[in-house]
């Protein structure tokens, strides 16, 4: 993993409209997660004015905490997703603890949250998640092969760890899910008889973003899986896997 360039900021806003929920709460500027896929790669150097390679900055947001505290109380009610542009779960989580702490600063508040993560950090905080009155919790698992998630997330937790944390917060009784896109190379049996256990719910998308990608798939001979027969085919068997085991579905695309 390259370290990144850390650079402690103050955020002018921390409760921000989003157009996936109704808000979004984003406590890092970067990810060290730096999947090579991830869309926020493709606008966030030049938002945050950083000229280094995506995963090698982070700018993190230490006012967080307190700023969410004086906007919650004045926002109307809404669905809080935590996080869209970085995963709230990367490495510099476990020093600053801004996740955990904006968490439990929503704790009493009501507010619908949607926590989605790529890290095994994420089991750290299930005794403030728990708290929440309505909270669903998510990992992005979009393939159950290995080989696969470490050539388009390497930094990301392994598959298999993913599942068994997502367990862990069923068993707990907070609602869990995955999101399953962009749809990677993989057998999609596999990946619902995996899942179906672990969530109460998947949501299905492919790959959006393929002038960006399309180099990294071709440098691997893997192209015919930006293919849009191979998205139908591969979020139909999906599809079919998890409805067959009881789990709601939806297909984004």
């Amino acid at each position: 993993m390259q370290v990144p360039v850390v650079r402690e900021i103050e955020a002018k806003s921390i409760l921000n409209a989003s157009k996936v929920y109704d808000y979004c709460i984003n406590p890092y500027t970067g990810c060290q997660v730096a999947c090579v896929y991830c869309y926020a790669a493709l606008f966030m150097r030049r938002y945050s004015g950083h000229s280094e390679p995506w995963g090698g900055f982070v700018d993190v947001k230490i006012n967080a905490p307190e700023l969410l505290a004086k906007q919650i109380g004045k926002a109307k009610k809404g669905t809080i997703w935590i996080a869209s542009v970085c995963d709230p779960y990367q490495p510099l989580e476990k020093k600053y603890a801004l996740t955990r702490r904006l968490v439990e600063a929503l704790i009493g508040r009501n507010f619908p949250v949607v926590i989605q993560s790529k890290s095994a950090l994420l089991r750290r905080d299930l005794d403030v998640i728990r708290r929440l009155s309505d909270v669903d919790v998510g990992f992005t698992i979009a393939t159950e092969d290995e080989a696969s998630a470490r050539l388009f997330e390497p930094q990301a937790a392994p598959i298999r760890e993913r599942i068994e944390i997502l367990k862990e917060f069923k068993a707990a009784g907070v609602r869990t899910f995955a999101f399953a896109g962009p749809l990677l190379p993989g057998s999609p049996e596999k990946l619902a008889a995996l899942l179906a256990p672990a969530v109460d719910h998947v949501f299905i998308d492919r790959m959006n973003y393929l002038p960006a990608v399309r180099t990294i798939y071709a440098r691997h001979g893997l192209l015919e899986f930006l293919s849009d027969s191979f998205f139908r085919t591969q979020g139909s068997i999906l599809a079919k896997g998890l409805r067959s085991r009881g789990v709601w579905v939806k297909s984004i695309f």
